[in-house]
């Protein structure tokens, strides 16, 4: 397919969001009997320290490890009615203003806007659908039954992630020379060379050095907004957000339906 059109990737954690967002669901996880207190207590420190630190190559290795070993076994189905019924509260006061508005931006300059984590379909699915996003990129964890087998089919991380946006460029018509990249973090390096409009957001040091070296702009996040008070219902993401909290408050009213027929059964 010829190039036609241009496209707006965005990196997830610490671009459009304050932190994790893998690490942001430990509590509802928990409440799902997904995880032990421990390992709750074990994904707050690692969170707080990717805030405050941000995570380089070997740091999102183990991460990446200690997530993989620790979902093993875990329910699909439980996962995604975790994330679904969390969504709104758990990642809506996370939401960075500044990513919100290039977002409206891009796509009112009739660009397909794509979120690229690292993080799982599972959670990062939901988001871009709460912000209105075309597609998603993200890691995808192999299944068997209805439970993860502890495998990854697809990691979404460093080189792989300039492959999987080349291959959407292929299938979607995207002129990547013409098109926009954001990442805060050393490891999207080849995510951002992959397209003509690199932009270093809150980078770390050696992203920052990076973008100095190219002449790539730097831009500072620093204003998480709640998303129900920030967006329009006449914008795409407004739209998509306020389906979110109409969503996020069935989850909850079913689940206290039950709670209740069970209470009453019992």
């Amino acid at each position: 397919m010829k190039p036609t059109r241009s496209a707006a990737f965005f990196d997830l954690d610490k671009t459009i969001i304050a932190r994790s967002s893998t690490l942001a669901f430990s509590r509802p996880f928990y409440q799902g009997g997904l995880l032990s207190r421990r390992a709750v207590l074990r994904s707050a420190y690692a969170n707080f320290m990717f805030a405050i630190n941000g995570a380089d190559h070997d740091q999102l290795e183990k991460m990446r490890t200690y997530m993989t070993q620790m979902v093993t076994g875990w329910d699909v189905e439980v996962v995604r009615q975790s994330v679904a019924e969390t969504l709104h509260t758990i990642i809506d006061p996370l939401v960075f203003e500044e990513a919100v508005d290039l977002i409206e931006q891009h796509q009112a300059a009739g660009r397909d806007v794509v979120i690229v984590s690292a993080s799982g379909s599972e959670v990062v699915g939901p988001i871009g659908e709460m912000l209105g996003v075309d597609h998603v990129i993200a890691t995808t964890l192999v299944a068997q039954r209805g439970r993860y087998t502890g495998e990854v089919d697809f990691y979404a991380y460093g080189p792989n992630k300039a492959v999987a946006m080349r291959q959407l460029a292929s299938e979607r018509g995207y002129d990547l020379a013409a098109s926009y990249a954001y990442s805060d973090s050393e490891t999207d390096a080849p995510m951002l060379e992959a397209v003509g409009h690199p932009f270093a957001v809150n980078p770390d040091k050696t992203l920052r050095r990076l973008a100095e070296d190219n002449g790539w702009p730097i831009l500072t996040f620093a204003r998480p907004v709640a998303l129900r008070g920030r967006l329009g219902l006449h914008t795409r993401a407004g739209k998509a957000a306020a389906v979110a909290v109409a969503a996020s408050a069935v989850g909850a009213i079913t689940l206290a339906l039950i709670s209740r027929r069970k209470q009453r059964g019992a």
